[in-house]
């Protein structure tokens, strides 16, 4: 049952099992990020198509070391083609190639059994909000001739629980600042009274507040 069905030799029966299996892990794949990711049709497609693409690679090697390092530098170009994901995309696109590298090699047992444990674990760790920060970016730009170090801080100590200029860089040809806070908000305050409060402070320039980018491939 664990052993691989190649048995050193690739026949059409087993060539249509394997790129069968490939399809339908692909598919779980897909649905598993698509339940944890904000996603779209092409790239949850690709996801189903990815196991069985790299099977069917290693299918066709089957041991032959020239194919293999040809095979090897044409997957190497596709990074240079590929426009870059965070890392949740980054995880499934590793996560449907090793589908196909086991796939490939004919242990349907064993890649069926990893494709069920990763994807539980993947659910679970959504689930529970594992490793969420709870920081997030703010970014306000002010007219060159404010002083940024400590003209937001009676705003700050009113709405948040912890802030840290992270960043502070010139901007416009140096007629404005950007300045970049790691900021930890009070639960259940007004957004729009704090962003409307620091647009007061700061001429109405722009202002942005985003998640934490931790983890993210930009």
């Amino acid at each position: 049952m664990f052993n691989s069905i190649l048995g050193g030799s690739l026949t059409l029966i087993n060539f249509t099992i394997c790129i069968l299996t490939a399809f339908v892990l692909g598919l779980v794949v897909a649905l598993v990020h698509a339940k944890t990711n904000r996603t779209n049709k092409n790239f949850t497609g690709t996801l189903v198509v990815l196991p069985a693409l790299v099977s069917i690679v290693i299918l066709l090697v089957n041991g032959n070391l020239g194919t293999a390092v040809a095979v090897g530098g044409a997957f190497s170009l596709i990074r240079f083609r590929s426009i870059p994901g965070n890392s949740k995309e980054i995880l499934s696109v590793f996560f449907a190639m090793a589908i196909g590298l086991a796939v490939g090699t004919g242990y349907i047992a064993y890649s069926i059994i990893f494709t069920l444990v990763a994807s539980l674990v993947i659910l679970i760790l959504n689930a529970l909000k594992f490793g969420e920060s709870k920081n997030r970016i703010l970014k306000i730009c002010i007219p060159e001739d404010l002083d940024y170090t400590e003209v937001f801080n009676d705003i700050f100590k009113e709405y948040l629980n912890n802030y840290e200029l992270t960043t502070a860089k010139t901007i416009n040809m140096g007629s404005m600042f950007e300045l970049t806070y790691l900021i930890d908000t009070k639960s259940n305050i007004n957004e729009k009274e704090f962003i409307d409060k620091l647009r007061v402070k700061n001429g109405n320039l722009k202002i942005s507040l985003t998640h934490e980018l931790i983890g993210e491939v930009l």
